[in-house]
């Protein structure tokens, strides 16, 4: 099918937290609308069947709770009523905004997907009722191309939004289409978290998923197209993630993703929107995904293996080998040092990636990150390999389990975990890890912020790997990055 998403460089308003009329906020917002509708058309004359809008795209952001409520347009969030705003404006008052996407769906037949803000008046009864008598929610809409409302989701993992509710229960959302079947909708910050991300795809065996953000992107590990390609593989589903385009912010990337190919927009030198639009295959074969294997990884956790080989031949480490002091096998040589420094906010142990060629490893907790490595040409670059297993603190609270190879800022120690967008080494891999969750999440991200795929990964023996031979371009980052659920 051909889909299309649009990464849009939102008209903010000037002072988000003063008070302003119904009136001029629909004026504002209007003027995104009118940008949305040109790349609408645009989008069908390319023979786009759907469409998708990033996060906060109409309104913008930085608002209060009070300063957001001229904003907000009325959305009844029941299955029971069946509403077309294009053809029945009059059902509800405060529905401008959905009127004008509606009619964006209808004129140019397009399933359409878009993010505004919503309010929903409430009972004092309602123990979760704020005081102020409505619930105001972080909407994802989506419309048929007859202009009908099939989907509304209310996002559940809030970043800093002091002007929105979490809604009392996670909304599990899905829409049907005649060209792909099911899609399931969520929102920016739920990506990195089990409700309702994850267990909606596991639980309607999705294939299909429409996701608007407003991502700002921290490498090493966490870049909008890097961690939106490593969920599309590890789930081996579709993903259209439409992006708001605010360099000076951070913000930007955008892309339509299957498993094992992207079309992306990175661009943190110029400004204006970008539509992307790509046929892509509709995944309806329930060949075993990344994470499938999991019921199988549950069980071999206690088959531990009794030989080391290489990565290739098996993934297999004696249970015994943990690093006793810092000398190798051969009993002489010295192993490069451990070092620790900061990446993502937290406490990487590290070790550099000196020479040509080697085999490392590094451990923290329970986790053990294990490395073969081969340099095409020794370039004045320096790596390290990077472990941390802990509580992930900042800009949210989630249980990570990562093993990067980054290329680092400089050539000190302290560079490393540092963001980096450019690099020259092309290096060819083997990372492992004996990971405890069955969530890995594959990065692989080279120069200039693009993205790479992996020859070969999956479980063997305990243990995740990810292997690749020689980068099409120099190697920013190569992770596994787990997500450790249960230990939120």
């Amino acid at each position: 099918y051909v889909a299309a998403v649009y990464e849009h460089e939102s008209i903010l308003s000037p002072n988000p937290t003063a008070l302003v009329d119904r009136q001029s906020a629909l004026e504002l917002m209007g003027r995104n609308l009118d940008i949305y509708e040109q790349q609408v058309v645009a989008a069908a004359r390319q023979g786009a069947q759907i469409i998708v809008f990033p996060e906060d795209g109409i309104h913008g952001f930085n608002f209060t709770r009070s300063s957001i409520y001229p904003y907000l347009d009325f959305v009844l969030h029941s299955h029971s009523v069946k509403w077309n705003p294009c053809r029945e404006p009059y059902l509800f008052n405060d529905t401008e905004v959905l009127q004008r996407l509606s009619c964006m769906a209808l004129k140019n037949k397009i399933f359409l997907v878009a993010n505004l803000g919503t309010k929903q008046p409430c009972e004092h009864t309602d123990p979760h009722c704020p005081s102020d008598g409505r619930y105001q929610f972080n909407t994802n809409v989506a419309f048929d191309d007859d202009g009908m409302l099939v989907a509304t989701y209310r996002k559940h993992n809030l970043y800093f939004e002091y002007a929105f509710d979490t809604p009392p229960e996670p909304d599990y959302k899905l829409f049907d289409t005649p060209f792909a079947g099911k899609f399931g909708m969520f929102t920016c910050f739920d990506i990195l978290f089990f409700e309702p991300a994850v267990n909606l795809i596991r639980q309607y065996n999705l294939k299909q998923v429409v996701y608007p953000t407003a991502w700002m992107n921290q490498l090493p590990l966490l870049s909008a197209v890097e961690f939106q390609q490593a969920f599309a593989t590890a789930f081996n589903i579709n993903i259209l993630a439409a992006n708001i385009h605010h360099p000076t912010l951070g913000m930007t990337g955008s892309g339509i993703y299957t498993p094992v190919k992207s079309f992306i927009y990175h661009n943190m030198e110029s400004f204006g929107g970008k539509l992307i639009v790509a046929e892509i295959p509709v995944i309806t074969t329930d060949y075993k995904t990344n994470l499938e294997s999991s019921e199988r990884f549950r069980e071999n956790l206690h088959h531990s293996c009794k030989t080391s080989a290489s990565v290739d031949d098996q993934v297999c480490f004696k249970e015994g080998q943990k690093t006793s002091g810092r000398v190798s096998e051969k009993g002489n040589e010295q192993l490069p040092p451990v070092f620790y420094a900061e990446m993502m906010y937290d406490n990487f142990t590290f070790v550099p990636v000196w020479g040509e060629k080697g085999e490392l490893q590094v451990c923290a907790n329970t986790l053990c990150c294990y490395l073969n490595y081969q340099r095409a040409v020794l370039t004045d670059e320096l790596y390290a390999l990077g472990v941390f297993d802990g509580l992930h603190t900042v800009h949210g609270t989630y249980y990570v389990q990562a093993c990067a190879l980054v290329k680092c800022g400089g050539l000190s120690f302290s560079t490393c975990g540092q963001e980096v967008t450019d690099a020259t080494a092309l290096i060819d891999f083997q990372l492992w890890g004996n990971m405890s969750t069955p969530y890995i999440f594959p990065l692989l991200l080279t120069s200039g912020v693009t993205l790479d795929f992996a020859d070969h990964m999956g479980w063997k023996n305990n243990h995740y790997f990810i292997s690749k031979n020689r980068t099409s371009s120099g190697l920013l980052t190569a992770a596994l990055y787990g997500r450790w659920y249960e230990k939120d």
